[in-house]
């Protein structure tokens, strides 16, 4: 669904242009920032990606990722970015409170906010909105803004497509998910003729742990998992005293919870990880069993039908049985 497409004019002439997207980015948040980035730089845009946080090491390698600002280290430059620009672009974010401390700055910014993105129930902030709750990835929204909104499929060079394809492939679970659809698969196609090698970006993304990472998923599989058979369920529960055994870092505990999800008869997994200020919490599952559902109501989260996230101001325990108290209501789905 695109509105406010009388917008699109701006882009005629070079504009002042920020890409933001929520906090701590994953691969199709930073791949579509990045893929965006390179296509507005070749119609004469002056561009910035500003982000609230880092991101994870296994994506440092996309084109572009240098010139990234992080706001925290460059917090004077991104102010002055974000209040000089004519359009924010808001990509894989439905709600501004997802930039977290960039959240102030995008409200009181006088330029045109553009979402582009793919989430549940969006806010009402934006000039432009391009929105898909049934597309994979924001990767593949930024690809069709492209190539079909914005009619240029010429322009995909070998970065855009590089960018775009690890956006799609991690948000997908290496097309591995039901959001994979046909017409995921022709952007696919069409990324890899534009040039994007997509085995060496699987090899980037995927084989790239550190030790210390493959301790830390030894570790949480022999001692941090628990299931619960009764309600096909599966959980992980992280402290912080783990985290700094560890030594985790960004992205150290991306897919951990896929891993619970992968117990044979298992329907619903989750991940809950002290992060000292808050728990955070991961839900995935399989069929209709709705995560995004059980975050909205219990976690201050949201997401996906099968992918969603939350928190807690609980401690760890309070919050992993706060979880198990509620599986009772969902014993049907979860068991039929």
């Amino acid at each position: 669904m695109l509105t406010g497409e009388n917008n699109l004019h701006l882009l005629a002439q070079p504009k002042k242009i920020v890409i933001t997207t929520h906090h701590k980015p994953d691969g199709d948040a930073l791949g579509s920032s990045l893929g965006l980035y390179h296509w507005l730089k070749t119609k004469g845009h002056h561009v910035e990606v500003v982000l609230s946080s880092d991101f994870p090491d296994f994506l440092d390698w996309m084109p572009g990722r240098e010139n990234v600002i992080i706001f925290p280290h460059e917090n004077t430059r991104a102010e002055h970015l974000i209040a000089q620009a004519d359009i924010i672009f808001c990509l894989d974010y439905s709600a501004l409170s997802r930039t977290n401390i960039l959240e102030p700055l995008l409200q009181a910014a006088a330029g045109q906010k553009w979402m582009i993105d793919h989430h549940l129930d969006p806010e009402d902030f934006a000039s432009l909105r391009y929105w898909d709750p049934m597309a994979a990835a924001t990767a593949q929204l930024v690809y069709t803004f492209i190539t079909d909104i914005c009619e240029d499929t010429a322009a995909i060079t070998v970065e855009i497509a590089t960018c775009l394809y690890a956006g799609i492939m991690t948000d997908t679970g290496s097309f591995r998910f039901r959001s994979t659809t046909a017409a995921v698969h022709l952007i696919i196609s069409k990324l890899i003729e534009a040039g994007a090698r997509n085995w060496e970006i699987h090899e980037h993304v995927y084989n790239s742990s550190t030790e210390n990472r493959l301790k830390f998923l030894g570790y949480c599989l022999l001692n941090c998992l628990e299931v619960i058979p009764q309600y096909n369920t599966a959980v992980f529960a992280v402290t912080k005293e783990d985290l700094e055994r560890f030594h985790v870092t960004t992205g150290d505990t991306e897919g951990l919870v896929n891993y619970a999800l992968s117990v044979k008869g298992i329907r619903l997994a989750a991940l809950f990880i002290d992060r000292t200020e808050l728990i955070k919490l991961s839900l995935r599952s399989t069929g209709e069993i709705p995560c995004n559902e059980i975050c909205k109501k219990y976690f201050n989260g949201g997401g996906h039908l099968n992918a969603s996230g939350g928190s807690s101001t609980d401690t760890l325990s309070q919050t992993v049985n706060k979880f198990k108290s509620i599986l009772p209501t969902y014993k049907e789905i979860l068991t039929t």
